[in-house]
């Protein structure tokens, strides 16, 4: 991912609230704003958009936003907002979260928590590459019955957080 890449996802999922970048309540900003605060061509923004590696940027006319990942603290986001703007899915089968074994216990304990980020990302599939850490030790199967899940424009699927009963599998990875 190259450097302009990561730091329009950083202002957009995390820093635009103390950068002065005007969003919306889903996370939409005008382009020429983003222009402005990151000194960015419209060129530059373009060709960041599509080297974004986990598609992570999604561009509609002049307003683009992040798609996912946001923090909570000093971010004009709402949850409420990013969820009406994502699709609602129904999951038949597991989804599955990566993390380390040092994070197990607190998981076990108090489930999947967002912390300081608006939802829990979570992956189709144990082998997908959205919404899935790509170094994890452990893999979390979620049975979703009785969650809100949402899938992002960029496929990825979050929850605002899953207890531990909804914790069903634990494997290691190899």
């Amino acid at each position: 991912m190259s450097r302009d890449s990561r730091t329009l996802s950083k202002l957009l999922r995390h820093t635009a609230g103390e950068r002065g970048l005007t969003m919306s309540a889903d996370g939409w900003a005008a382009i020429p704003d983003v222009l402005r605060v990151l000194g960015l061509t419209r060129e530059r923004l373009d060709a960041a958009v599509r080297e974004n590696d986990k598609q992570r940027l999604q561009v509609d006319g002049e307003r683009i936003r992040a798609c996912q990942g946001h923090s909570l603290e000093g971010m004009p986001v709402t949850r409420e907002a990013l969820e009406n703007s994502w699709e609602r899915v129904y999951p038949d089968d597991l989804l599955w979260h990566g993390t380390s074994r040092e994070a197990l216990p607190a998981i076990q304990r108090e489930g999947l928590r967002a912390g300081r980020r608006t939802h829990v990302h979570l992956a189709p599939a144990k082998d997908s590459r959205v919404g899935r850490r790509t170094s994890v030790e452990v893999l979390l199967g979620v049975d979703c019955a009785d969650l809100a899940v949402y899938r992002a424009p960029n496929g990825v699927l979050l929850t605002r957080e899953v207890p531990a009963d909804a914790i069903v599998r634990c494997d290691a990875v190899h």
